[in-house]
């Protein structure tokens, strides 16, 4: 049996914060993420993402942790030490090129609930988002 297209209502009202440094990724993933219904504030950088999360009260982080400068690794660390009312504790997802298991066990350890390979599947996604709790479709 062959997949269905995603339903555009899938991710109908959450909010994600998307962290990507490439253009395009950013541009696709945004795409993809309001496609399926969320509301999508898109960042291109970790620093960008902590300016944003003082001004929005996302639902879902999503970064890339490959990113010049600051990493996700490093924006994980910030966001884990706010007050959970200004995000503290907000599910966060990262998104990498790496998928070797000590990096999954890595994003895990370091506050991530979930680590997903570029090309990130739509699919793949709204079932993760859903995983958390987000949207159930």
């Amino acid at each position: 049996m062959g997949r269905t297209e995603l339903p555009t209502d899938a991710l109908k009202g959450v909010h994600v914060l998307l962290v990507e440094d490439d253009d395009d990724s950013r541009a696709l993933l945004q795409t993809i993420l309001q496609y399926s219904g969320a509301l999508v504030t898109a960042v291109a950088s970790a620093r960008a993402a902590v300016s944003a999360l003082e001004r929005v009260k996302p639902d879902l982080v999503l970064t890339d942790l490959s990113m010049p400068g600051e990493d996700g690794y490093w924006l994980i660390g910030r966001i884990r030490t706010l007050p959970s009312d200004r995000g503290g504790k907000i599910p966060a997802i990262a998104i990498t090129a790496h998928g070797h298991p000590h990096s999954v066990d890595r994003t895990l350890a370091a506050g991530f609930q979930a680590h997903l390979r570029k090309p990130v599947d739509p699919w793949e996604l709204a079932r993760t988002i859903a995983s958390l709790g987000l949207r159930k479709f």
